[in-house]
């Protein structure tokens, strides 16, 4: 496999390695050593999947006590996928990477803990999977609105289709310090709070 690094310091593309023949294709979408020597060491312990229309926008993600490194990739279809930092004190705070994923090339994105993470559908529809290292818990679900102009991200999509859940979710701005991923486990730095407008 080869491994892409990006503009954000532990946000990666993996594209495997593909075997096609006559019959259809071969490709291995994990392997624990590989990926570990990669960077990539988890533990995964949940596997999710989605199956969505055209248009369709899910996010912008994450846990707040318990945040998740995923594995993310599409098994048919694709999408336009988005992580956005919000780990306290990183140089790259607010900002995001936009990755678009297929089922034809099968690339892969991980992005970290205290990343949110959305994405949207530009195929007919998309079957979408990732790789979580921590279980899912309604109860610390924390999101950004998906259109936040402080986070500015370029949807490829005008007018996509959002759950009402998704629509009320807040800014970046409106969220306190304690309600960003993995804040829980320490103090958020001066640097945060500086671009969040706090100081």
């Amino acid at each position: 496999m080869k491994i892409t690094n990006t503009d954000i310091d532990g946000v990666l593309v993996i594209a495997p390695r593909i075997f096609p023949d006559k019959r259809g294709r071969f490709l291995e979408t994990f392997q624990a050593e590989r990926y570990t020597a990669a960077g990539i060491t988890g533990p995964f312990v949940q596997d999710n999947m989605s199956r969505s229309v055209r248009g369709t926008l899910r996010g912008l993600h994450f846990q707040i006590r318990r945040p998740q490194a995923k594995l993310v990739h599409v098994i048919a279809g694709e999408i336009f996928d988005v992580a956005v930092d919000l780990r306290p004190g990183s140089p790259t705070f607010k900002q995001y990477v936009g990755a678009r994923l297929s089922g034809e090339d099968h690339c892969q994105l991980f992005i970290p803990e205290g990343f949110a993470h959305g994405f949207c559908v530009l195929s007919d529809e998309a079957l979408f999977a990732y790789k979580c290292t921590d279980y899912y818990a309604p109860a610390d679900e924390g999101g950004v609105l998906w259109s936040d102009p402080d986070i500015g991200i370029d949807w490829p999509l005008a007018d996509p289709i959002v759950s009402e859940k998704d629509a009320a979710l807040p800014r970046l701005r409106d969220l306190r310090s304690e309600q960003l991923p993995g804040t829980a486990r320490g103090q958020i730095t001066a640097t945060a709070e500086k671009i969040m407008g706090r100081r």
